[in-house]
């Protein structure tokens, strides 16, 4: 198997910094916090590392680091980044040349034809890329989890407005058609809806957590209520399941800006699997899965865990039936890219086996 699937490796790789302040207003960790976070890993190159690798396209950070380091989420060390790299960044294009230089441990990247190395700088934002750059991540693939409130830790959707009719009694909505709304709308046009979904407890406690709710589709305002009526005409623009009476509105979220430094979290994390979207049971390579730690445990945008498939319990039937738990085995790795107070969504990008619900994530060792 390979070390990285090319989903995964398109994913995490080519992964770009953006400036201090940006970073910590979205929650996400800086790479100076990266670098620092991930000297206390072993930065280990792989003995069998090339002394260079020439670019070509499908190309990402991440598989390329993979290539030189026993851990690809080092790469904020080994190629050196600093504030000013940060303040000038660019993107690492094909045709260009990794070099590995073995004395300093350092990877640098240099342009053929003797044009002197430079360090990687990635740019700070994923728009207005040159034709031919290596992209930072393809949206597609993440981006309802991205821009969706689908983790619902609190009553989020108790106030939020609602559908109370549908034109001419309709029991579903699909595109086109009109839906009657009551609520406070905040200036807000554009909304989301959903339905409040299954409860997710932990693996641990049994507690419910949160609530994963449904997303259903995307209505638009057409006509606001007034003084003789509360009741606001909406059209349903997006449909992805019917909507009917009873679903609740929330209001569309900026696109979100995909920068991501992949790094281990700052604290020692020890996770459980709380469920796999989709509601299935078990999932492998480029799905996802939530866990029950979040921001309030220093899991952070592109925080890289290591899955584990958890030991069961069996009898010792060489001890007088006495009961022993069966050894976590690693299977893959998990990366973080949603966090919210006590929960996370994680993408699967490398796996060997299955992961179930109450499988592990742990802190990388």
């Amino acid at each position: 198997m390979k070390k990285f699937s090319t989903i995964a490796s398109i994913l995490a790789v080519s992964l770009p910094l953006i400036s201090t302040g940006a970073l910590a207003a979205g929650g996400q960790a800086t790479t100076a916090q990266a670098q620092a976070v991930a000297s206390k890993t072993k930065c280990d190159f792989l003995p069998e590392a090339p002394d260079k690798h020439v670019v070509v396209k499908g190309d990402t950070l991440w598989g390329i680091s993979s290539m030189f380091l026993k851990n690809p989420w080092c790469w904020p060390v080994v190629w050196g980044m600093n504030q000013e790299d940060i303040k000038n960044p660019h993107w690492i294009y094909p045709g260009q040349i990794v070099y590995f230089d073995r004395v300093n441990g350092r990877l640098r990247l240099g342009n053929p034809g003797g044009v002197p190395t430079v360090r990687l700088n990635p740019h700070s934002r994923v728009e207005g890329l040159g034709a031919n750059a290596i992209p930072a991540i393809p949206a597609s693939m993440i981006e309802p989890f991205l821009s969706q409130p689908l983790i619902l830790e609190d009553d989020d959707l108790a106030t939020a407005p609602r559908i109370i009719a549908t034109k001419e009694g309709r029991v579903n909505l699909g595109v086109n058609e009109q839906a009657y709304v009551r609520g406070e709308l905040e200036g807000s046009t554009s909304f989301q809806v959903f339905r409040p979904g299954a409860p997710l407890r932990d693996p641990e406690t049994k507690a419910v957590i949160a609530y994963e709710a449904v997303y259903l589709g995307t209505v638009k305002l057409m006509r606001e209520g007034n003084d003789d009526s509360d009741v606001h005409t909406f059209t349903v623009v997006k449909s992805k399941e019917e909507m009917a009476v009873g679903d609740r509105l929330m209001p569309v979220p900026p696109s979100p800006i995909l920068n991501y430094v992949p790094h281990p979290p700052a604290e020692e994390v020890d996770a459980r699997v709380v469920a796999i979207y989709g509601g299935v049971a078990s999932a492998g390579q480029n799905q996802i899965v939530s866990i029950n730690r979040g921001k309030n445990d220093g899991l952070n945008l592109g925080t890289v865990l290591t899955l584990y498939n958890y030991g069961r319990v069996i009898k010792d039937k060489t001890d007088a039936n006495k009961s022993i738990k069966l050894p976590d085995e690693p299977i893959g790795d998990l990366f973080i890219f949603r966090t919210f107070s006590n929960i996370s969504y994680g993408l699967i990008m490398q796996v060997k086996d299955i992961v179930k619900v109450g499988d592990a994530a742990r802190s990388p060792r």
